[in-house]
């Protein structure tokens, strides 16, 4: 029998891992073909529906990771593991790491952007062998907001891991700066061959995707999300739309050939 794509599912929060103050991961239960950066709608009856970027994905389950900035987002705040949520989806292209197997890969991410690529990241930075090299620059506002601390360190141990803040207090060790300060100067083996992978506010895409192409780096070679766009994830409420495409039917993930005039 054919899944209802407008028929929400019910859903085990089988753990729920706190990052922030604000933000949250939901590990729900799901069977399912599924990859890093589509999305499902999460719904709570008389409250509505969120788009949620697929952060995470195992054999029976995906995770969510969900910022608590409004009515429903605050409502799922109110519920713990083995409580349900309604899902539908998944939704959207996402990431095919086939793309960039065996290419030198360099990924880009502002703030909540890490979460739709974390799949990617973890992918390629868990085995050496999948690429010719990799690199993960991600910056966020300020230490306290680092979302997947954990998986930074893990990631660090295999690849090049650049972690920045936009600004912290007195003392900090760490890199202090935008994510842009990082890639002029950024070690890049094969210009004509690398592949770049940039997700986040859409001010933050265009100026990184600005850097790289002064690096020489072909539009062809550059892939970005538009996830922030998604609200009904089937093309109907037209709140995706720019222009004449639906984002969430043929994005959120594009080549920048097309995704340069995506931008908003």
């Amino acid at each position: 029998m054919a899944v209802n794509e407008y028929i929400p599912f019910l859903s085990e929060i089988k753990d729920v891992i706190q990052h922030t103050e604000i933000e949250f991961t939901f590990r729900m239960a799901y069977q399912g073909d599924v990859k890093p950066g589509q999305f499902f709608e999460v719904s709570l009856p008389k409250y509505g529906e969120a788009p949620i970027s697929v952060s995470g994905i195992g054999e029976d389950y995906v995770d969510l990771t969900i910022r608590k900035v409004g009515k429903v987002t605050n409502e799922i705040f109110n519920h713990y593991k083995g409580q349900h949520l309604f899902l539908r989806g998944p939704y959207g292209n996402g990431f095919d790491v086939a793309n960039y197997e065996g290419k030198e890969l360099i990924v880009v991410a502002g703030g909540t952007g890490l979460s739709p690529v974390r799949g990617v990241v973890d992918y390629f930075a868990t085995d050496a062998s999948r690429s010719n090299g990799f690199t993960l620059i991600t910056g966020f506002k300020s230490p306290e907001d680092v979302l997947f601390k954990a998986d930074l360190a893990k990631w660090r141990e295999t690849s090049e891991v650049i972690l920045t803040v936009d600004k912290a207090e007195e003392g900090y060790e760490g890199h202090v700066g935008l994510v842009t300060k990082f890639i002029p100067d950024l070690p890049i083996k094969n210009l004509d061959d690398v592949q770049v992978i940039v997700v986040g506010p859409p001010m933050m895409m265009h100026f990184t995707v600005q850097e790289f192409l002064k690096r020489g780096i072909a539009e062809q070679n550059i892939w970005i999300s538009q996830e922030r766009k998604m609200c009904c994830g089937i093309g109907k409420c037209g709140h995706c739309k720019i222009d004449d495409t639906y984002i969430c039917l043929e994005g959120p993930v594009f080549n920048y050939t097309k995704g340069k005039d995506l931008i908003d």
